[in-house]
C-alpha cells in the first residue's frame, strides 16, 4: 500500500476537543520527559563523565580536577545533567505529539513540505552539538588552559567548578545544535512565501555580519570558537540558497505542466 498524505481533515471538532487533545499531548509530552529524566538520573554519573571528557584531554595526562565550592552543587549538577540529557532524548516524541496535534489542520501539500524540515530538526541539531562535542570544546578548552602559569610570583591554575563547567559544556551544545537549524528557519520562510531566494542573495553581505555577530555573542570569548561556528552557519545560509534555488525550478516546472494541460486536452478534443 502506498503511503498517502491524506488533505486536511474533513471533521471541524468544536474548540473544547481541540483544547483537550492539546491537554493530553501534553500530558504525554510532560510523561515522557518525566520518564527520560528518570532514567537519566540514574545513569546521571556516566553522562557527566561523558561531558567531561572533552575536558580532561585538553589538560596534560594525569592532570585537571572538576571541584564544588557547594556541599549541594554536585547534586544539582546531576539533576541539571539528568534534565538535559532527557530532553534530548524525548524530543522526538515531544515533536511527534506536536505534529499529531497541528497535521490535521494543514492541507496536504503543506504537510508534504513541512514533513521533511520535521524529519531533519533531530539530524541537524545533532550535527551541530557533535561538531561542538569533538572538535570546538577540546580546541577551545587547550586554548583556555593555555593561560595557565605564573605572574607575580604566583602560579595561574585552572580549577573549574562542575556547575561553571556544565554551564559552558551546555552552551556549546545549545548554540551549535540551534544554530544548525538555521537551514530549516530559512526553508521554511522560502516555503511560506515570506522570503525569496534573490531577498536572501541581496542580503548575503548583512548575513555574514550577522552570522558573525552571532558567532561572537553566543559562544564563549575565544577566536577558535566563534570562527568554528561561523564558517559551518555560512556553508549552511548557501546550502539553503542552493535548496531554494532547485525548489523554485522545481515549482516553476510543476507550474508550467499545470499551465500546458487545459491547452494539450483543448488540442485532443
Amino acid at each position: 500500500m502506498a503511503f498517502e498524505v491524506k488533505d486536511i481533515d474533513d471533521t471541524q471538532a468544536p474548540l473544547l476537543d481541540h483544547l483537550i487533545e492539546l491537554r493530553s499531548r501534553l500530558v504525554r509530552c510532560v510523561a515522557a520527559l518525566v520518564v527520560a529524566f528518570g532514567v537519566c538520573l540514574y545513569f546521571a554519573d556516566r553522562i557527566l563523565g561523558f561531558l567531561i571528557q572533552p575536558l580532561k584531554k585538553a589538560f596534560p595526562e594525569g592532570q585537571g580536577q572538576l571541584i564544588f565550592t557547594k556541599l549541594y552543587e554536585v547534586f544539582f549538577v546531576e539533576l541539571k545533567v539528568a534534565l538535559f540529557a532527557g530532553f534530548c532524548i524525548a524530543f522526538p516524541y515531544i515533536a511527534n505529539q506536536l505534529w499529531a496535534f497541528v497535521a490535521p489542520g494543514l492541507y496536504a501539500k503543506e504537510k508534504k513540505a513541512f514533513l521533511p524540515f520535521l524529519v531533519a530538526t533531530p539530524f541537524l541539531f545533532l550535527a551541530g552539538a557533535s561538531l561542538a562535542y569533538y572538535i570546538v570544546m577540546p580546541t577551545a578548552f587547550e586554548w583556555f588552559l593555555g593561560f595557565e602559569g605564573s605572574a607575580g610570583g604566583l602560579e595561574i591554575q585552572a580549577l573549574p567548578t562542575a556547575n561553571e563547567y556544565l554551564g559552558l559544556v551546555m552552551q556549546f551544545i545549545l548554540a551549535f545544535g540551534m544554530s544548525f537549524l538555521l537551514p530549516v528557519l530559512l526553508l521554511l520562510l522560502h516555503r511560506a512565501g515570506i522570503v525569496t531566494r534573490a531577498q536572501l542573495v541581496g542580503a548575503r553581505r548583512y548575513v555574514i555580519v550577522l552570522v558573525v555577530a552571532l558567532a561572537a555573542i553566543i559562544t564563549p570569548p575565544d577566536p577558535g570558537s566563534q570562527l568554528l561556528l561561523a564558517v559551518p552557519l555560512l556553508l549552511l545560509f548557501e546550502g539553503s540558497l542552493l535548496l531554494m534555488r532547485l525548489f523554485d525550478k522545481r515549482d516553476a516546472k510543476a507550474k508550467d505542466q499545470a499551465e500546458r494541460a487545459p491547452e494539450t486536452d483543448q488540442s485532443a478534443s
